[in-house]
């Protein structure tokens, strides 16, 4: 068997067979098929697509490139939750906790950031003394903890390796949008990860990488069928991202924000999303509670402050602030109709909260503060954005991502659209 082979078969609009979708992405993780050959490859199953039997093949093919864990002796259900990502996402730092206040164990394995969407990681780490990295037998004895029960930590080197090569070859090469390679990478790391039950949260508009419905719908519902047919109760929501989650688009900004929500505040959006996955996650574990009664009384609070301390973090202390501010101020009045997600990603990026290649550093205070949202009333000359950043010649590279970026109409004809959009099981 050879890559040329099966690169001209699914070029020519070819079935790939079991045998050699396992032979080309072994090869891949081994070297013996170079990173030019699996791009075209990639490029192939981007214009060409893969149908529901090769799409779970290449899945399994990537779990077994690596290791899998186990987590079914924990004395506690356990429950994931992943977005596919988008602007000012800080869900799973509220979620993460709350859900493990309810009873179940949440191991979240995490990213960091990339062009305009942020990594969880990236956010956690503006905290002092946060780790992203543990080992396996630490994450079980914090998940066995009825005191914390949730981890957020970066995924070990031997979890899905050929998907880690996979995905810096798709992100260099203009094939990070085929549904297949998504659904793949996604769920590899997922199932491999170990967990009994999955919440997906598939974004779509101009903040997240799927911009319309049918195509967010498409991608759900091949995530939801891989993940049951490895033996994972999965379900996912499709959400709306044409407009940021919350107030804030960054790293300290939105853990900031988090804490408020976890504190009985925070911004509605961001609380109506952490209930709905919460709600999920509840009920794909068996548990019979209700998440907003745990948010409420500040059980979820608690197990906040153990998580964070459990991987060397200091809950108390300051979050990093950036060197520098900008304000930006409407220049008419009326009703903010529309806020648009990918301009605040982009102006926070610039800012320098996220990063154009892996490896890159991101500044821990750099961000974008939001001080009105869709349907919120505007005067001129009212602070619309807070720029925060430590290098202010970034500021005019963000200024330009936001020309545009707002809407402000005397008599609007439609009011902000629902947060959640449909529900895949």
């Amino acid at each position: 068997m050879d890559a040329v082979s099966i690169i001209r078969a699914k070029r020519d609009g070819g079935e790939l067979s079991d045998e050699q979708i396992d032979w080309v992405v072994d090869a891949f993780t081994r070297g013996i098929v170079a990173d030019e050959q699996m791009s075209a490859l990639a490029m192939a199953i981007l214009l060409r697509g893969m149908n529901r039997r090769e799409i779970a093949r290449w899945t399994a093919a990537m779990i077994g490139s690596g290791s899998r864990m186990n987590f079914t002796d924990l004395p506690r259900p356990t429950v994931d939750k992943h977005s596919t990502g988008g602007v000012g996402d800080k869900i799973t730092l509220p979620l993460a906790p709350l859900v493990a206040a309810c009873g179940a164990a949440v191991p979240q394995l995490s990213g960091r950031g990339l062009g305009h969407t942020g990594g969880t990681l990236d956010k956690l780490e503006s905290i002092p003394g946060w780790q992203a990295d543990i080992t396996v037998p630490r994450m079980r004895e914090i998940l066995a903890d009825p005191e914390i029960g949730a981890v957020i930590c970066a995924a070990g080197a031997d979890l899905a390796p050929a998907d880690k090569r996979l995905y810096a070859l798709r992100d260099v090469t203009g094939t990070v949008e085929s549904i297949p390679l998504i659904a793949s990478s996604i769920m590899s790391k997922k199932i491999a990860e170990g967990t009994a039950a999955l919440v997906l949260d598939v974004k779509v508009g101009t903040g997240a990488f799927l911009k319309t419905l049918d195509e967010a719908r498409e991608l759900a519902a091949v995530m939801v069928e891989l993940g049951r047919d490895a033996g994972v109760k999965t379900v996912a929501l499709l959400t709306a991202m044409d407009t940021p989650l919350g107030r804030t688009a960054g790293n300290a900004l939105e853990v900031a924000e988090s804490v408020e929500v976890l504190a009985g505040g925070g911004p509605a959006d961001v609380v109506e999303l952490t209930l709905a996955l919460a709600r999920e996650m509840v009920a794909q574990a068996g548990l019979h509670v209700d998440p907003a009664e745990v948010l409420a009384d500040g059980r979820a609070m608690d197990h906040w402050r153990t998580m964070i301390q459990a991987q060397g973090g200091d809950p108390d202390a300051p979050l990093p602030t950036a060197r520098h501010t900008e304000t930006v101020r409407a220049e008419s009045a009326g009703v903010l109709t529309r806020l648009d997600a990918m301009g605040v990603g982009l102006a926070a990026w610039r800012l320098g909260a996220g990063r154009a290649r892996q490896g890159e550093q991101v500044q821990a205070g750099a961000g974008v503060e939001m001080h009105a949202k869709p349907g919120d009333s505007v005067v001129i000359g009212q602070p619309l954005f807070t720029l925060h950043t430590d290098t202010p010649d970034a500021f005019a590279g963000a200024l330009d991502a936001l020309d545009g970026a707002v809407g402000i109409e005397l008599t609007p004809e439609s009011k902000p659209g629902e947060l959640v959009l449909g529900r895949i099981d």
